[in-house]
């Protein structure tokens, strides 16, 4: 990653700590769980003015916006941003709109709801509102933030349809573009609750040299311009690397059959770890065999220390 922006995407909420869930609570200090470990606070920090960051919130991938959109400001708020915007943006046509892209242009932070990610690019794509979204990202201290559907979106390559069960049948993941704010990775959503591996399987065996990104719930991942990815949130983020794959039936197969693959890696990670796109490798935060500080003890040269004295 060569911009100057910042990504944060995020896998979506569980019941209980989604601001969009039908059993959210009228009082934000209840439904803590989708930031308190840190996402939507992290957001605010990274950005350019912290707290007095313009953060425009965009409700487009959703289908019921006017529901969504004022708990994702809510949210914000209750975390003390001051100055949040909430923008329903529903037709192409409103891209155009001189105040909706001064809006845009004046923004730290965009922050995308969950819904529909093809919703979301077939209404963005292409146009203005577009082109000065990724202008900002590769030329400003800006962030790009997107839960679920906005997630999903944010790469060039797209997952918008594909069962879980059937995953790993070919022909049955369906791919399509982003809005190309990072390349050469794949990014799935609420990927734990919903077993979705199998997509990702798929998505990567087609083309090894994409990373497969599944974002679990309630988690996401920072990912920097020095291509550092920092998970971020409570729950897991899985990585799936084809650049080792040895052998695959995938065009040998006819449409809606199992797909094999040999020699796929998966990383597994969790809150603080980094994997670095550059090189290709994951550093855990809490590792059990981070080498250990040993402290040293002077001892008399005739003398030997007892063993406890070391421990």
């Amino acid at each position: 990653m060569n911009a100057r922006g910042k990504l944060v995407i995020i896998g979506g909420a569980v019941d209980k700590g989604s601001f969009t869930e039908a059993a959210f609570d009228a009082n934000p200090a209840n439904n803590l769980n989708f930031f308190e470990k840190g996402i939507l606070r992290r957001i605010i920090n990274e950005s350019k003015h912290n707290q007095d960051s313009r953060i425009e919130v965009i409700t487009t991938a959703s289908v019921i916006p006017k529901q969504v959109g004022p708990q994702y400001v809510k949210a914000f708020e209750y975390l003390k941003a001051n100055n949040v915007g909430l923008l329903n943006i529903e037709r192409r046509e409103q891209t155009n709109d001189p105040e909706v892209l001064a809006r845009i242009k004046a923004a730290d932070v965009v922050m995308f709801t969950g819904g529909d990610q093809l919703r979301l690019t077939s209404i963005l794509g292409g146009t203005k509102l577009h082109d000065i979204i990724l202008d900002k990202f590769n030329n400003e201290d800006f962030i790009y933030a997107g839960t679920s559907a906005g997630a999903a979106a944010a790469s060039n390559n797209m997952i918008y349809q594909g069962s879980s069960h059937e995953a790993l049948l070919k022909g049955e993941v369906k791919i399509t573009s982003g809005l190309s704010l990072i390349q050469n990775v794949i990014i799935d959503t609420h990927f734990v609750q919903r077993g979705r591996i199998g997509r990702l399987f798929q998505a990567v065996v087609g083309n090894p040299r994409v990373l497969g990104i599944g974002l679990g719930e309630d988690t996401g991942l920072l990912i920097t311009n020095d291509g550092k990815m920092e998970a971020i949130g409570s729950g897991l983020v899985i990585l799936v690397d084809g650049r080792s794959i040895a052998d695959t039936n995938l065009t040998q197969v006819e449409m809606g059959r199992p797909i094999s693959i040999n020699n796929l890696t998966v990383h597994v990670m969790s809150m603080y770890d980094i994997y670095d796109l550059k090189t290709h490798t994951l550093e855990i935060h809490n590792s059990q065999y981070a080498e250990e500080l040993i402290i040293p003890v002077e001892v008399d040269d005739d003398e030997q220390p007892d063993s406890a004295d070391l421990e």
